[in-house]
């Protein structure tokens, strides 16, 4: 997607299975936070709601989505500076307060949304009410953020997320129309609807997110330091052979993943809810329903169905939303100029660390005020849909700045592609608000 980089002239060899496991890292852990809770229900809704009529979005947006992250990556590892840093280094103080507090508001919501979903998945298995349930996540979140290294918390977590397999393994083995799902892939369809735009602005929107873009930004640079990268004279890091490869391979499976669980996702919900005139989901327990078939043998096989969901819903949100925390926290602290980062001690970074337990705090009383839980994903997803336009404006300012990124600026196609991504994200949201007024 971009320049020639160190490899030039470098004779590549084959990674092999090992080598390519080794590598995985930022890029993985962004695309699996990518299917979290308020991923799940929105692509259940539109699944539920429209069939198979925005199965396409999937495909379409790989190449959006890793335009975006591989850019933001690249930003981070070239920079040595957090996605907040560098505007803080080469834009006024009025963009980077006006991008930090449109980041860390749109986290803030998410959080809340995604602790709530947590809640309700696991009131599928255990009888606790639900504000008991959402205070313990929210506890345990803050507890495992500030205390544990998150990467050892993510390794265990990884395996939570296993979950989701329960969605391709059900497409599977129930009889599925795959001409019309493959038509459905390739071939758009569009309703100028105000239902239609706000479900399809939540799709882009939980796929596209704000937190994504300053998660992985500071992630990379997070692995610089791990790896102990030397600075040049500039202060700039001095990449090693291969690590900007690395970076986009890493980059280009954690995105692949994650849409091709939104694939399923849609695929699952549409067969096996909208066909069957469920065309609605209100509760954890209706979007559970999706996964009926795969256990229908057992006995017993709708709290089975309940078991799989509140595991998958519960592994990605406590995998999530620390990623949500965390991308508040580094723009914060890149802001303001506190010391940062997960590997560090909480005395270390005692700012960084606040934002964490604030934002999930009031992630947490955001759960207090009436709202359904499952709804309130949905909107969440469209909240960040609108979010991330001005978000994208600016990445694609710093893609294309050689002040910035001197011969690491974005290429031809990443560049196309990062500026494509903001157009598609701007239509959909002026859309979605135009229909709201004739509503």
């Amino acid at each position: 997607m971009s320049e020639k980089d160190e490899l030039s002239g470098s004779k590549k060899k084959p990674l092999g299975v090992r080598g390519f496991l080794k590598l995985l890292g930022p890029g993985l852990i962004t695309g699996a936070a990518d299917d979290d809770p308020s991923g799940i229900a929105t692509y259940s809704q539109t699944g539920a709601q429209f069939g198979f009529g925005q199965l396409w979005t999937s495909l379409y947006q790989i190449p959006l989505l890793l335009a975006v992250q591989e850019a933001c990556a690249r930003i981070g590892l070239v920079t040595g500076k957090g996605l907040a840093g560098v505007i803080k280094k080469h834009y006024t103080r009025n963009i980077l307060i006006g991008v930090v507090f449109l980041v860390v508001m749109a986290n803030t919501i998410n959080i809340g949304a995604d602790i709530g979903a947590v809640a309700a998945a696991g009131q599928l298995v255990i009888n606790i009410p639900f504000a008991l349930l959402a205070v313990i996540t929210a506890v345990a979140i803050v507890l495992l953020e500030v205390f544990i290294n998150y990467k050892v918390y993510a390794k265990f977590l990884k395996w939570l997320a296993l979950a989701l397999l329960a969605y391709p393994i059900t497409a599977l083995i129930v009889h599925e129309p795959w001409k019309q799902i493959l038509y459905s892939t390739i071939v758009p369809h569009f309703e100028f609807t105000f239902t239609f735009l706000f479900i399809i602005t939540g799709v882009f929107g939980t796929s596209i997110s704000p937190y994504m873009f300053f998660w992985q930004t500071s992630q990379e640079v997070e692995e610089e330091i791990a790896h102990n990268i030397p600075l040049t004279a500039a202060g700039k890091p001095k990449l090693p052979k291969n690590f900007l490869r690395n970076a986009r391979i890493d980059t280009t499976a954690g995105m692949i993943a994650a849409e091709v669980v939104q694939w399923f996702i849609i695929i699952t919900t549409a067969t096996v809810l909208f066909s069957h005139g469920i065309t609605t989901i209100n509760t954890a327990a209706d979007a559970a329903k999706a996964l009926q078939p795969l256990v229908s043998s057992f006995p017993n096989s709708g709290q089975i169905a309940k078991d799989l969901f509140a595991v998958g819903v519960v592994g990605l949100g406590l995998l999530g939303i620390p990623i949500l925390a965390g991308s508040s926290a580094y723009a914060m602290s890149e802001a303001f100029g506190w010391k940062e980062g997960l590997s560090r001690k909480f005395a270390d970074a005692k700012g960084f660390y606040a934002v964490i337990i604030i934002g999930t705090l009031i992630g947490l009383l955001i759960n207090f005020i009436g709202i359904n839980p499952i709804k309130a994903l949905v909107f969440t997803a469209v909240f960040n849909g609108i979010a991330a336009v001005p978000l994208l404006f600016l990445i694609g300012k710093i893609n294309d700045n050689e002040t910035i990124l001197g011969n690491k600026k974005g290429g031809p196609w990443s560049r196309t592609f990062v500026w494509i991504t903001f157009g598609v994200m701007a239509l959909s949201g002026l859309a979605l608000l135009y229909t709201l007024v004739l509503h």
